[in-house]
């Protein structure tokens, strides 16, 4: 605007002074901002004279002795403690400002806490600092009566003509309304500009009517070409915003914490993917071998990938780039924010700086969005985890569809393969990509439903250079796709050439005709490395690969050549191969009919996904089987349904059941003179013993410690009066069963039981929540501990109460023992239980005839 004024002779007259503001004082001071640094000298010296119309008003920066040390004391502050260096003399205006305004504020809420007034209440401060003055820091500060702080300001001019700087000449201090002058006001021409113009401000100085008609002639036409200068100016400054936007925008930055790994194998098996091809080397080496004829391939291959996955201890897939016998390369799959994603560690970079070119590459990356492109999710730059994560292909690589036996890939599936290829390269070739750089069959995933898409372009400054001098020996394989005038090359460049990627393309052409690894039959042959060393010489005519012609289309396999051309310019550019295959198409799609095709496979698929899915229902069932089976081994059958339906187990009391404990008389001098080992196989064959022979009647085993063994009757099932006679007659079996049973490491002695049985009211329940028991509570259980503990050997002592019990049934003999004193209990008459009466047997409970009936089918 000041160009456009100087060329309109506004700035040399002296007709008109042009006023700019600008916060504050040392960014308008010293002011060069018209020296754009390009000019040359003659059009500076225009610039500058230009701007010695210009008056710039700040707000008046302080520089009283109060200030400086003020100044120098938050230099040393900010550079000490937060490592911040001053590149001014003074600090701006406003951090003297906010220190004076704690101090203000300070000094209000001291004078209303000294009135006896609640310093919290805001409408008493707020009024306290209207009309106030205070002596701060940059100077009297003084508040009118609105509560605004009454400003002072500074005119500068650029008194310096010989540098072009501008310099403070007047100063207003606003509290006293004065004026200070510090030097005088250099007024283009000499001239100072009239108050009023010559045919007055609104032009109706009839001296001036046809001047006006002039000048207003001139005004439309300068304000036409300003508005036009304002719309072009708009134009490329929103441009340039929206741009620097997008650069700025770090939602594409992934924290390495923030992905999360599949840990569990089970887990990584369903969501990981293994190359075919890595996996027929990883199957020689390690002996995999599918036993059943029938046995589905892709359950075998399962089974190898959750082989590799717990080696490895991640969720993975094969990089089929590089599925060598000898070595295997891994590709991380993780979770990041509910979706599966891959993740490719960059091993090569360490670090990676935030420069200007980086974020390009991450804009265009972010920006590339096409159905068969993978989606780029984001990038980690944490060091010395420098990843990049892309869209997750549940299908694998392009190379793990073509190596697996089980599809029958027909040609129409085949073009449908190689037009998604080339649609995808066609968008990176068309778009601000350009180039695709790296494209093998590696690198073409094939997602759920069949569709192919490119991965691993773009971010050249995350890839390290690749080179053949520099590469391992088991890395060389995916230089088999580079074009022959690369490989020439000391060093590829990871961007790659878009004649490169045309000729990548024709050997995955090869690759999808015959359904083997590139450059076949020479592979079968020749090492990678004599392989390449052929295609680096130019021979004539140049090494190739060999395509029979009855393998595939005459159309494709002329492509497929002109492809791999050896000179770039004679290979089509990518327009050119998709109006080539819309004519193969076009032929191929007039054989079969695209829709009976269509429904065919899903049938198939639909039929194979049904017998998986029965097979791995029926799996799940047994499992389940087997899981509550043992369940009710550890809790009664009715507790345990009500804790797998997610339900409280409430403690529940019994009015009359009947407990028996047992333990082995000189069990302890018995471990004494064994070694650990013995006296646990001992307890074990005796329980296991003592467990058969309780099966046969209706009992709940609450729970063995050391030698003692605890049963129940009349719980956690209610059983009406039967408790007493099957605890009773459970006894007599455990007795007639120790006498014949034998101690594995000491066969001469034998297992003397004492038994003691009570009847009574108890409260049962679960208690714990890991590892939770089912626990009796009540003084029958001591009674009955008692029983126990004042027997003798090889003898059933029983409490009166459970006497009186067996008495209802009249089938069992008893004799009384002399009365005995019982802890807790006192004097008491107790009875040894001898036998049952055979010929008074009554039959068993419903719920042990119940139990038979499914033992005996389970035998069956």
């Amino acid at each position: 605007m000041m160009l456009i004024a100087k060329r309109l002779n506004m700035t040399t007259k002296g007709e008109y002074a042009f006023i700019y503001t600008e916060l504050f004082q040392n960014e308008a001071k010293g002011n060069q901002s018209w020296a754009r640094g390009n000019e040359s000298r003659e059009d500076k010296l225009k610039l500058k004279e230009a701007y010695e119309a210009l008056l710039i008003l700040s707000l008046n920066q302080p520089y009283s002795e109060k200030y400086k040390i003020f100044s120098e004391k938050v230099k040393e502050l900010a550079a000490s403690n937060y490592n911040f260096t001053y590149t001014e003399d003074v600090v701006n205006y406003f951090t003297a400002s906010f220190h004076d305004a704690v101090l203000m504020l300070c000094d209000v809420i001291n004078e209303t806490r000294s009135l006896g007034e609640n310093p919290l209440n805001g409408t008493i401060t707020t009024f306290k600092l209207k009309n106030k003055k205070f002596d701060g820091i940059s100077g009297i500060i003084t508040i009118n009566e609105k509560g605004d702080r009454i400003a002072d300001y500074a005119l500068l001019d650029q008194n310096d003509t010989l540098k072009g700087n501008f310099e403070v000449v007047l100063t207003y201090f606003g509290a006293t309304k004065e004026y200070k002058e510090v030097s005088s006001i250099h007024w283009p021409g000499g001239r100072i500009p009239k108050d009023r113009p010559r045919c007055g401000f609104d032009g109706n100085d009839p001296a001036c009517y046809k001047r006006g008609l002039k000048l207003l002639e001139m005004s439309l036409i300068i304000t036409l070409f300003l508005l036009i200068v304002i719309i072009i100016i708009g134009v490329l400054t929103y441009r340039k915003i929206r741009l620097e936007s997008k650069l700025a925008n770090m939602s594409w930055r992934v924290r390495w914490d923030e992905i999360t790994f599949v840990k569990d194998m089970r887990s990584s098996c369903m969501m990981s993917r293994l190359s075919i091809t890595s996996a027929m080397s990883f199957k020689m080496e390690h002996g995999w071998v599918c036993w059943t004829p029938s046995f589905p391939n892709n359950i075998c291959m399962q089974m190898k990938m959750c082989y590799g996955s717990f080696r490895n201890k991640k969720s993975l897939y094969l990089d089929s780039s590089s599925s060598d016998t000898e070595t295997h390369r891994f590709i991380l799959t993780g979770t990041y924010k509910g979706n599966i994603v891959a993740v490719k560690k960059v091993y090569k970079q360490k670090k990676i700086e935030l420069t200007r070119s980086i974020l390009f590459e991450l804009k265009k990356i972010r920006e590339a969005q096409h159905q068969n492109i993978a989606n780029f999710i984001g990038a980690c730059i944490d060091a010395p985890n420098v990843a990049i994560l892309t869209e997750y292909c549940p299908k694998g690589s392009l190379q793990d569809v073509l190596k697996n036996e089980s599809l029958d890939l027909d040609w129409m599936f085949r073009y449908s393969l190689i037009n998604d290829i080339v649609k995808g390269l066609s968008y990176l070739h068309n778009g601000e990509m350009a180039t695709h750089g790296r494209l093998r069959s590696s690198n073409c995933l094939v997602d759920s439903h069949f569709v192919v898409k490119l991965t691993d372009f773009g971010l050249p400054s995350f890839r390290h250079a690749e080179s053949l001098t520099s590469c391992e020996e088991k890395d060389l394989k995916k230089f088999l796709w580079k074009a022959p005038e690369l490989l020439r090359l000391p060093v590829c460049p990871p961007e790659g050439t878009t004649k490169g990627d045309v000729y990548s393309l024709g050997i995955i052409l090869q690759e999808i005709s015959l359904r083997e690894e590139p450059f076949y039959p020479f592979r079968e042959s020749m090492t990678v490395a004599e392989i390449l060393a052929r295609i680096r010489v130019k021979e004539a005519p140049p090494f190739r690969p060999v395509v029979p012609s009855e393998t595939c289309a005459p159309g494709l396999l002329s492509l497929m050549r002109s492809c791999w051309a050896e000179e770039p310019e004679d290979r089509p550019d990518v327009s050119q191969i998709k109006a080539e295959m819309r004519i193969l198409n076009r032929g191929q799609n007039g054989e079969v009919n695209i829709m009976d095709n269509l429904l065919m496979r899903m049938e198939q698929y639909a039929h194979n996904l049904e017998s998986l899915v029965e097979q791995r229902t029926a799996a799940f069932m047994e499992e389940k089987k087997k899981s509550e089976e043992l369940l009710y081994q550890v809790l009664p059958r009715s507790v345990a349904e009500q804790l797998k339906r997610g339900k409280a187990v409430e403690p529940e009391y019994f009015d009359n059941v009947t407990v028996f404990f047992s333990d082995v008389v000189g069990f302890t001098q018995m471990c004494s003179m064994s070694t650990p080992i013995q006296v646990v196989d001992f307890l074990n064959d005796l329980y296991t013993c003592f467990d058969a022979v309780i099966n046969d009647f209706d009992v709940y085993k609450v729970e063995t410690i050391g030698d003692a063994y605890m049963v129940v009757s009349g719980l956690p099932d209610r059983n009406g009066m039967r408790h007493a006679k099957e605890i009773a007659r459970m006894s007599l079996a455990l007795l007639k069963a120790v006498i014949s049973f034998k101690i594995r490491h000491r066969q001469d002695d034998t297992v003397k039981l004492r038994i003691g049985i009570h009847s009574g009211p108890c409260c049962a329940g679960v208690v714990g929540q890991k590892m939770p028991r089912y626990c009796l509570f009540g003084d029958t259980i001591n009674t009955a501990s008692r029983m126990e503990s004042t027997g003798e050997a090889l003898k059933i002592h029983v409490s009166p109460e459970t006497k009186v019990a067996l008495d209802y049934f009249g089938n069992f003999k008893l004799v009384p023992r002399e009365a005995i004193e019982v802890k807790g209990k006192g004097k008491m008459q107790t009875y040894w239980l001898l036998s049952e009466n055979e010929a008074a047997r009554v039959t068993p409970s419903p719920a042990v005839q119940k139990r038979s009936k499914d033992q005996i089918k389970r035998r069956r």
